[in-house]
């Protein structure tokens, strides 16, 4: 019985040792330095680590994890699967400007896990003992390098005692609504939602034998759930090969993303919204002429918003590169149900619901709601009214809520909000489900998101999603950047009751001389569509808007910034 994905590593390990688990593009470039490790390989080197963490009584304690992007991370947080160590995924302090926010995101996690050992990457290890006098929280924690453990050490390696019910890794979350919490993910939780990526996603025998075992291009980041429970971990699920490659290096040039998809030919990769945006600005004829995307069947979007826009101009702007608009493929997950809950049907378009006739986007293809697919095996998605916690009928917008084994055990050391997110029931359905905090409805069984229950902004006693006055600010002028705004409400000014909505934008500074018009037509834009009278219309540099680590808004981080003071302003609001 297979128990963990340890169990996994060692069957492929035995099966197929020479087969290519995991290859790296070092500069993000195909004809660049590529660093490779076979599933022998991969398997003598989780022992190794797991023996070393064995060795020195850390077993049932926790690991945290600060590698830069590579295969080492990958080794380490085997490594701790199979030592019975809970890793910890995080985020190493690297370069001057992110220092700070991830010093003290790292303190945090720290102290928050008790990890009792570091793992790292030999500059990262280098680097915290350099930082002794601003982490005295390191005096009584281990750290090494893992490429420092020799190989040898695979020897003393133990196989750990584990159950569906052994906690695996606690992946925090990116904080969009409030501080990280800890998600409780078991090596059961794992297993599960392995198995629901690998059914949705249509990684069946035949499809990997038909790719020769290339199944995965991804350059999401390895401690983010989406970048780790996808591309990283199916790929050890299944016994198949990924090529990896750092985020940095596709943000720099999002083109390698495509040429790495054009050249390896793997059948799945994807992102959040804003990496097909991305590529979108870098479409240029001499990039789709070298391009095959024919191989292409999941391009999966989620972790943010899915814009209807979006799907429609990446499949027009790269059909003649060979890319089918069957291939879009709209999911939604979270940590909490370890990742996936519901995607799309491969080789079928994505469902579009156009705007209602009477509603504010009437007529607007590019405002069509988009289908994130059904739930996957044994996976329940309900939609409940979040205050008398009832289900409600299809078609109707409430909170949406999961059960299944995927669902995580609850949060790390905090009771309360364990017993708030994952202990809800529903009249007429048996077991606990997790609330989520987002907003949605279901359609022929199909889920579509509509927002955050946190962010919903109510004037003047009518609900309004925040998405979709960001949709409607960036329909109506193109100097906004798609997927970078925030919109949001504040307390009125002057006396006034309620509260009023403001509009965060990002647009490039080579269009600043408009910004008075820019804001202008925003305003009248939400309006016209919304009834809604905007207090401000704020328009900032680009790359400045507060985002997760997966690329959602932090439209309550925004809202902070806007009232401090703290935006990073290229034109001054214009008051109403």
């Amino acid at each position: 019985m297979v128990r963990s994905l340890v169990d996994l590593l060692t069957t492929h390990a035995s099966h197929h040792p020479d087969r290519t688990a995991y290859r790296y593009l070092v500069t993000g470039d195909v004809d660049g330095e590529i660093q490779e490790i076979s599933y022998g390989r991969l398997a003598h080197r989780t022992r190794a680590v797991a023996a070393w963490l064995q060795e020195r009584g850390l077993a049932g304690t926790r690991a945290m994890l600060l590698y830069p992007p590579g295969l080492e991370f990958i080794c380490g947080y085997l490594g701790c699967l199979a030592a019975g160590v809970v890793a910890v995924p995080g985020v190493p302090p690297q370069g001057r400007a992110q220092n700070h926010r991830a010093l003290t995101r790292m303190k945090r996690l720290i102290a928050d896990a008790d990890a009792k050992v570091i793992l790292g990457g030999r500059e990262v290890i280098s680097a915290l003992s350099a930082m002794a006098e601003h982490l005295p929280e390191l005096a009584d924690i281990t750290c090494v390098a893992t490429e420092d453990i020799p190989d040898d050490a695979a020897a003393a390696w133990r196989e750990p005692d584990l159950t569906a019910d052994s906690v695996a890794f606690l992946q925090y979350t990116s904080g969009s609504t409030s501080a990280p919490r800890g998600v409780i993910v078991t090596h059961g939780n794992l297993l599960d939602n392995e198995r629901v990526i690998t059914e949705r996603m249509g990684h069946t025998q035949d499809t990997i034998a038909e790719y020769g075992h290339e199944m995965f291009v991804s350059w999401l980041p390895v401690y983010h759930d989406m970048g780790l429970i996808g591309p990283v971990l199916n790929t050890v699920h299944l016994g198949v090969t990924a090529t990896l490659f750092s985020p940095l290096h596709f943000l720099q040039q999002p083109q390698r993303w495509l040429t790495a998809i054009s050249h390896y030919r793997p059948h799945t990769s994807g992102g959040p919204n804003f990496a097909y945006e991305l590529c979108l600005k870098h479409a240029g004829p001499e990039l789709l002429d070298g391009l095959d995307l024919s191989s292409w069947k999941v391009a999966f979007n989620g972790a943010e918003p899915v814009r209807a826009a979006t799907l429609r101009r990446f499949a027009d702007t790269f059909a003649p590169a060979g890319f089918r608009r069957e291939a879009l493929y709209p999911c939604y997950g979270l940590a909490e149900a370890t990742l996936m809950v519901t995607g799309s049907t491969v080789h079928t378009a994505p469902t579009l619901l156009q705007a209602s006739e009477s509603g504010p986007h009437a007529g607007q293809s590019d405002a069509a709601a988009v289908g994130c697919g059904r739930p996957g095996p044994d996976l329940t998605v309900a939609i409940a009214d979040p205050e008398g916690c009832e289900e409600l009928p299809e078609g109707e917008v409430g909170e949406i809520w999961v059960r299944g084994a995927s669902v995580a055990k609850g949060y790390w050391r905090n009771a309360l909000a364990t017993r708030e997110t994952f202990r809800a029931t529903l009249t007429a359905h048996d077991g606990r489900f997790l609330r989520t905090g987002d907003l949605g409805f279901l359609r022929d069984g199909e889920l579509f998101v509509t927002g955050r229950l946190k962010d919903l902004i109510v004037i003047d006693g009518r609900n309004h999603y925040p998405q979709d006055l960001e949709l409607t600010a960036e329909m109506a002028h193109p100097a906004l950047r798609p997927g970078c705004t925030a919109a949001f409400s504040v307390d009125a000014v002057d006396g006034g009751h309620g509260e009023q909505s403001v509009v965060v934008a990002e647009i490039t500074p080579d269009v600043a001389a408009e910004a008075e018009k820019i804001t202008d037509v925003v305003r009248s834009a939400i309006g016209e569509a919304h009834g809604l009278a905007v207090r401000d219309v704020v328009l900032v540099g680009p790359g400045t808007i507060p985002k997760t680590s997966s690329g959602k808004i932090q439209r309550h981080a925004s809202r902070a910034a806007y009232l401090n003071g703290t935006l990073a302003v290229i034109a001054a609001p214009t008051l109403s």
